[in-house]
């Protein structure tokens, strides 16, 4: 595969491109270039390097379909959030769906403090591990925690806070055992790898991070402030976008959750935490899309799509 491929008069990749190639022939065409102008102003040089970068050293990434790795991006850029994945902001992650690969774009747990602190609303927020010990209950009324005493660095559950300047306050804990059965039951991906003793999803491979950021998001989605100004609605296309493919015209395609975004309406597994060895056994049949090794998938030759 050439990496010089020449751009097209419409400043769309060739027919056919994949990868890098059809990446970059798209960020060097006049209305991308534009677009994510509109978006970063400045900083759009060096976000697109970045993009470009993590598309040259991801094989995943550049075995996607170019429109939705593009698309994926842009919702970043859209928030100014960096793509980086050692910043923990923002994500681009590849997904095998229905024999094709597709980008989706999926908010870390630092990304949605982020934008909740640029709403200058909120006093603090966070989101944390929570060892054996440290967490003696936890009101079932107020939602309160009793706090104890670290005995172990055994993490046993996740705990979500944040104050507003207001002084409202409000905290979501969430045990490992409830956070696996959530992740079983909101993740095709993470219940195939469990039942075969693969590693290959996000949360498999990350189990931590993405407990820390269901947790903050669940937090948010319920309790926080989402009135209707640019802040608040840069944190509903977070929630709503996260762990989706982008399509035309802005649609969220969540092709590792069958709920269709069900997610952050649900602040309680549904699978209890006893029955998750007995989810994983009634969904022993591999799922119609599980993150994969590249393949190449043809690229038309119009538009990303935002």
């Amino acid at each position: 595969m050439r990496n010089n491929m020449p751009v097209q008069r419409n400043g769309s990749a060739p027919m056919n491109a994949v990868g890098a190639p059809a990446i970059e022939a798209w960020i060097n065409s006049a209305n991308v270039k534009k677009k994510f102008e509109e978006v970063l102003d400045k900083g759009a040089s060096a976000f697109t390097t970045s993009l470009l970068s993590l598309v040259k050293n991801n094989s995943n990434i550049a075995a996607c379909d170019p429109k939705t790795t593009m698309a994926a991006a842009m919702t970043a850029a859209t928030m100014k959030l960096p793509i980086n994945p050692n910043l923990g902001f923002a994500y681009l992650v590849p997904y095998k769906n229905k024999g094709h690969m597709e980008c989706t774009f999926q908010m870390g747990y630092k990304g949605f403090i982020q934008l909740a602190m640029r709403s200058g609303q909120y006093k603090t927020i966070n989101a944390a591990k929570v060892y054996e010990g440290q967490i003696e209950d936890v009101d079932f009324v107020t939602g309160d925690i009793i706090r104890g005493k670290k005995k172990s660095n055994t993490v046993v559950g996740y705990v979500a806070y944040f104050e507003l300047l207001n002084g409202f306050s409000k905290t979501l804990y969430m045990s490992k055992d409830e956070m696996e059965a959530h992740a079983a039951e909101y993740s095709q991906s993470y219940l195939y790898d469990r039942n075969k003793g693969y590693s290959s999803s996000v949360w498999s491979k990350n189990f931590d991070a993405m407990a820390l950021k269901t947790a903050i998001k669940q937090l948010i989605s319920k309790y926080g402030i989402m009135s209707v100004d640019m802040q608040s609605e840069a944190m509903a296309m977070a929630i709503e976008r996260d762990q989706a493919v982008i399509g035309k015209n802005g649609t969220a395609t969540y092709v590792d959750n069958d709920r269709h975004g069900a997610e952050p309406k649900d602040i309680t597994p549904q699978v209890k935490p006893q029955a998750f060895e007995e989810a994983v056994t009634q969904k022993a049949n591999e799922p119609e899309f599980v993150q994969a090794e590249p393949s190449d998938v043809p690229a038309d030759d119009d538009e990303p799509n935002f």
